[in-house]
C-alpha cells in the first residue's frame, strides 16, 4: 500500500519522519516511565516552536538528554547544562534547558509518591485513554479540562514549561487522548 493510498491525519504529511512518528507512535496508550519523560522533554522544548523542529532533534535530545533517564538528567550539573547550550541538536534555550533537570527531580518524587509517573497521570483520565471522534483538525481542541486540571497539579508540584496545551500535547503523544481524526487510519487501531 502506497503512503498516498492511506488515510492520515492531514498534520503528519510534510516528511517522512512525521508520518512514521504519527503511524508508529503519536496517539499509541504509553505505560513506561522513559517515554512520559521523554515527552515532558520534548513537549516542554517545542513550547513556541512546531513539533516537526523537535521531530527532527529528537536524537539530539535523545543524546544530550541521557536516553531520557530521569535519574541521570536529575544529577546533570550548571557546568553539564552549560555546555548544553552550545549543543545545536537541541533548542538551545536557557530555561528550556534548565527546566528539565528541574522537571527531572520532580518526575522523580512523583514516582516515589503514586509508585510511577504512569500510575499519576492516567490518573487524569481515569486510567482509561478519552476517545474523540474529530472529523477534522479544526475540530482538535489545543486543551482540555483534564489538560487543564494535569497542568495546574504538575505547576503545583514545581514543573516548568507544563502548561495545559503542552500537556494535552502530551496526552495526545502518549495516547491518553486518541485525537486521530476517525477516517484515519490509525484511528481504530489505538482504540484497540
Amino acid at each position: 500500500m502506497s503512503k498516498k493510498e492511506i488515510v492520515r491525519c492531514a498534520w503528519c504529511l510534510k516528511f517522512d519522519q512525521y508520518i512514521q512518528y504519527h503511524d508508529e507512535e503519536w496517539g499509541v496508550p504509553a505505560h513506561d516511565d522513559l517515554t512520559h519523560f521523554e515527552f515532558l522533554i520534548l513537549e516542554g522544548a517545542q513550547a513556541g516552536l512546531s513539533w516537526s523542529t523537535i521531530l527532527k532533534k529528537r536524537e539530539g535530545y535523545r543524546e544530550a538528554f541521557a536516553n531520557f533517564d530521569p535519574q541521570k538528567v536529575a544529577r546533570f550539573t550548571e557546568a553539564k547544562l552549560e555546555k548544553l547550550l552550545l549543543n545545536p541538536a537541541i533548542v538551545r534555550n536557557r530555561l528550556k534547558v534548565f527546566a528539565a533537570v528541574n522537571n527531572a527531580k520532580r518526575f522523580i518524587e512523583v514516582q516515589k509518591e503514586f509508585g510511577s509517573f504512569d500510575q499519576y497521570i492516567w490518573g487524569f483520565v481515569k486510567h482509561k485513554p478519552i476517545v474523540n471522534k474529530w472529523k477534522s483538525l479544526k475540530e482538535i481542541p489545543a486543551t482540555s479540562p483534564e489538560s487543564d486540571a494535569l497542568s495546574k497539579d504538575l505547576i503545583k508540584r514545581g514543573f516548568k514549561f507544563v502548561g495545559s496545551t503542552v500537556m494535552y500535547a502530551h496526552m495526545q503523544a502518549c495516547g491518553l487522548v486518541n485525537d486521530h481524526l476517525v477516517d484515519c487510519w490509525r484511528y481504530k487501531l489505538v482504540n484497540k
